[in-house]
């Protein structure tokens, strides 16, 4: 990490890494795993704990499968210094992170999943100062404990269940339209802010909040919108102006260079149209559908940006609307480099 070695930033700074690795996201991707080692070996030394423990202070949230022209990166998020008493000023990027306590096999993917990233979520956003209105992004790496008999203990139920978690504690869905028949199968209940992956073998679930609060400083603002499919660049243009880079596409060099990190959910329309017209992603069997649309979303936010080191996650169960997703962006807002951010 250069900013490491150049000194920008302390190991004792570093709260959250996120990234894309070049594993082809299935079953078989040992490069999460692989990035998650290369990192806390890095970090061991300077932080002076075991490898183990560095994954214990620091939440890793790493995303297989760079199909197109999505290029493998990584984004440290670190901080310095105490949240103000008062507000100091226009809101600015806020980051925080917390876990949930451990799960039990049946509870995963179920309405108690739900309540304790509900819980979670509500408890970081008064500990950051950030309003419901404020928060744009909820990264998630939901558990998923070994115990494999418990039907819904898997990766679907657990991005389910903690993409309503976010979703209730923001406001965005009323919290007793939620039960376990909903989870999983009523997809009119979506979190717009929410991104949300599972870890298998992982008994709570890791949080990281992004928002703007007036409480914090810097030189950072975020924003999101929701696509309402693979293609809506439209919405793309609206993020970017509302991040005050303009509403021309692609971004002119000048505002492109302030564009510090794009993170989106994609997946194919399980219904089999986009836009009225058919589409084939589901029914092919040489390639999966979660590669087509991690293309298609990733070479869109490229187009529209001149930034292909975007972050963009498949299967998006209660993630916007169906074949849509959310989609955010971090910018910087004045060009003062010794800010805390």
């Amino acid at each position: 990490m250069s900013g490491l070695a150049k000194g920008t930033f302390r190991a004792h700074d570093i709260c959250a890494i996120i990234g894309k690795t070049e594993g082809n996201g299935g079953r078989n991707d040992f490069s999460r795993e692989l990035a998650v080692r290369a990192f806390s070996d890095v970090l061991c030394g300077p932080l002076g704990l075991s490898s183990h423990e560095v994954e214990d202070r620091i939440v890793f949230s790493f995303s297989g499968g760079t199909e197109g022209v999505v290029t493998p990166h990584y984004v440290v998020i670190w901080r310095t210094g105490q949240i103000s008493r008062a507000p100091v000023g226009p809101p600015r990027l806020a980051v925080t992170v917390g876990y949930t306590r451990p799960f039990d096999a049946e509870e995963v993917g179920r309405r108690a999943m739900v309540e304790e990233t509900a819980r979670v979520v509500k408890t970081l956003m008064q500990e950051a100062k950030i309003l419901p209105s404020d928060v744009h992004m909820v990264q998630i790496k939901g558990a998923i404990l070994p115990e494999a008999d418990a039907m819904r203990n898997n990766m679907v139920y657990s991005r389910a269940a903690s993409a309503l978690g976010v979703a209730v504690a923001i406001g965005e869905v009323a919290e007793e339209a939620v039960n376990d028949q909903a989870i999983g199968h009523d997809f009119s209940l979506y979190s717009g802010v929410a991104n949300t992956s599972a870890k298998p073998g992982l008994r709570r679930s890791e949080i990281t909040l992004f928002g703007n609060s007036p409480y914090w400083q810097g030189d950072l603002i975020m924003q999101h919108e929701v696509m309402a499919d693979p293609i809506d660049l439209e919405t793309v243009r609206r993020l970017l102006q509302s991040l005050g880079l303009g509403s021309q596409v692609p971004l002119m060099s000048h505002r492109a260079e302030r564009l510090m990190a794009v993170f989106a959910k994609a997946e194919a329309n399980p219904l089999g149209f986009v836009r009225g017209h058919r589409h084939t992603m589901l029914t092919d069997d040489d390639v999966q559908d979660m590669r087509y649309a991690r293309c298609v979303v990733g070479s869109v936010l490229a187009a529209a940006t001149g930034l292909p080191a975007c972050y963009v996650s498949t299967r998006a169960e209660h993630h916007g609307p169906l074949g849509g997703g959310p989609v955010a962006a971090i910018a910087r807002v004045v060009e003062d480099r010794s800010c805390a951010w």
